[in-house]
Order: C-alpha cells, then sequence, then structure tokens
C-alpha cells in the first residue's frame, strides 16, 4: 500500500508528460513558405479582378498564420494599367511615382479597405508596376491583413 502511494505522483506526472507530448505531436505540423492559391483569388482578396489582357506569371501565393498575405504577378498592357486602378478602386487614391519603394518602380498604389469584391478580405492593397516597354507593364499586385 505505501508502495503504491508513493508511486501515485509519478504517475500522475508521467501521464502529464505523456498527454503534453501528444498534443504537441497530434498539433497541425509548422507550416514555412507559400502555398500555391489560383490568381483570381489572390485579386478577388484585394477586391480586384484580373484584367482583361493580363499574363499571370509564375504562381499566385498565400501565406499566413494571423496575418494573410495574397500576391499575384502579372503582365498587361500598359494603356490599360491606369483605368484598371480606377476602375477598381474608384475611392482611392490616385497612383504616384514617389514613394514606391524600390526604383524600377514606375507607378503604384496603397489602398487601405478596398472592398470592391465579395470575396475582399484584405486590409491593405499594394500595386506596384514597371513598364518593361512601351506597350508592356509588369503589375505585382499584394493584399493582406494587418
Amino acid at each position: 500500500m505505501f508502495a503504491a502511494i508513493v508511486a501515485l505522483p509519478g504517475l500522475v506526472i508521467a501521464g502529464l508528460v505523456a498527454l503534453v507530448v501528444m498534443w504537441v505531436v497530434a498539433d497541425d505540423p509548422p507550416r514555412s513558405g507559400a502555398d500555391t492559391v489560383s490568381c483570381p483569388d489572390a485579386l478577388h482578396f484585394g477586391g480586384a479582378e484580373l484584367p482583361d489582357g493580363a499574363e499571370v506569371v509564375g504562381a499566385c501565393k498565400t501565406q499566413g498564420f494571423q496575418d494573410i498575405h495574397y500576391s499575384a504577378t502579372f503582365r498587361m498592357p500598359r494603356a490599360d494599367v491606369p483605368d484598371w486602378l480606377e476602375r477598381t478602386y474608384p475611392d482611392a487614391p490616385a497612383p504616384g511615382t514617389k514613394f514606391c519603394g524600390a526604383v524600377d518602380v514606375d507607378l503604384c498604389l496603397d489602398v487601405d479597405a478596398p472592398g470592391g469584391h465579395p470575396d475582399a478580405g484584405a486590409h491593405v492593397v499594394q500595386v506596384r508596376v514597371e513598364y518593361e516597354d512601351a506597350d508592356t507593364a509588369l503589375v505585382r499586385f499584394a493584399a493582406f491583413t494587418m
């Protein structure tokens, strides 16, 4: 009887350790890196549609845990960029050329609370445009929560 009483605290501690180990092992595995997502979904999250004539470059991505980040890169006709931005974000300030964050960016737009699409969930959208030539623009689109 004495041995059982002495062993009881050790068994309780061993049981708690086993429960913690099972909880850690059974929990969702840690994730690193981004997951591929459809490009329309990436743009919808930021309140946008893929513009007519756009050609997606690479895979569109999503990443996040508490904050969610979607990104898409595409080429579109250079002449259509201002109209696409105006139609997509009519209440946003005019796109600018200052404070775009990189020397190769020719035009940028930052939008808070974009809305505009039923699937929109972003708090912020950032659009960076590089004019590749007289006819083509490379658009980098990012939409995220904070």
